[in-house]
């Protein structure tokens, strides 16, 4: 049996962003039509982290497995504190058939899919774009939400003003944010893209017509406000978003899912997106198995095309 081997600089040399956000949205649509087999993630604690295992199948896929690790004091170690593997394994035999780096997946497909409900649910004449968080997400949003929209403005939010400063001069247009809530206030889009346990934000900052992006993930709490998830037009990747942890989010347990609407579903047109330029919409990730299975079958290909990554036989 021979395995494929991929490392993060290789995978991240892989894949190419607009590929990503084509290939989520085609994955959204599967996973509403109810195409992708993929049991609920379940998570073995340990102090001080925890190990998530998501396996999952789309047609014309491999079959997936992640297994990604969360550890808060990673980084006195000088580790990321999200660190991850994905193998694909043949749907017909079972066999191994790929095993590479996840970090940079999780990273990049999560941003990215973001970016993806931005490109649908934003207004078209959204110009100015507010990032809460400095992070590994803060960068990648930088790199995926300009694919997406046009702006012409970008302001960075982080706990330390340094890091803010140093985020904002990899984008020409970006600055350090002045004032959160004005600068929240005055945003067409709002990506909070921290590990908070609790609301980065005020409900009450958030203007008409904005779209707000969600991708932290840190239960029993988070970082969007639950009052602004029931008061919006909300998105999620599944309604699963609405089981508790490790399956969903913290923040969206009190809600109703049938309130909510999938990507797929309105990438699919079989229920509406943005209907008024005054409505704010929210977009909340739990993070899915078929994200990784796009990233990484992508990857993937690409390797087998140009001969990159080490064949190992097992």
């Amino acid at each position: 049996m021979n395995v494929r081997i991929l490392s993060e600089e290789q995978v991240r040399a892989l894949i190419e962003l607009p590929e990503l956000l084509d290939g989520l949205a085609r994955g959204f649509v599967r996973l509403s039509a109810g195409e992708v087999v993929a049991p609920g993630r379940n998570q073995l604690a340990r102090d001080p982290g925890f190990l998530l295992c998501m396996p999952g199948h789309a047609p014309d896929f491999d079959m997936a497995v992640k297994v990604v690790t969360v550890y808060e004091d990673n980084p006195a170690r000088g580790l990321p504190v999200h660190l991850a593997t994905i193998g694909l394994y043949d749907p017909d035999t079972g066999a191994c058939r790929a095993f590479m780096d996840g970090t940079y997946v999780t990273a990049i497909r999560t941003s990215a899919a973001a970016a993806l409900s931005t490109r649908l649910l934003a207004r078209e004449d959204a110009r100015t774009l507010t990032v809460v968080g400095t992070g590994v997400q803060g960068v990648h949003h930088l790199q995926t939400f300009p694919l997406v929209r046009d702006f012409t403005e970008v302001r960075i939010a982080g706990t330390t003003p340094a890091h803010a400063e140093r985020l904002a001069a990899e984008h020409p247009r970006a600055r350090p944010v002045d004032d959160l809530e004005a600068d929240v206030r005055s945003a067409d889009v709002v990506a909070l893209a921290t590990n908070a346990p609790e609301p980065v934000i005020a409900p009450e900052w958030v203007s008409a017509g904005t779209h707000v992006t969600s991708v932290g993930y840190r239960p029993p709490g988070g970082e969007l406000p639950p009052a602004l998830a029931a008061g919006a037009s909300l998105f999620v990747e599944t309604r699963r978003a609405f089981e508790p942890p490790p399956v969903g989010c913290a923040e969206l347990r009190d809600l109703d899912p049938a309130e909510a609407t999938e990507l797929g579903e309105a990438i699919a047109g079989d229920r509406p997106s943005r209907r008024t330029a005054d409505e704010i919409t929210v977009y909340k990730s739990m993070g899915h198995v078929v994200e990784d299975s796009v990233a990484a079958q992508l990857a993937f290909a690409a390797a087998e095309a140009r001969g990159v990554g080490e064949v190992v036989a097992l």
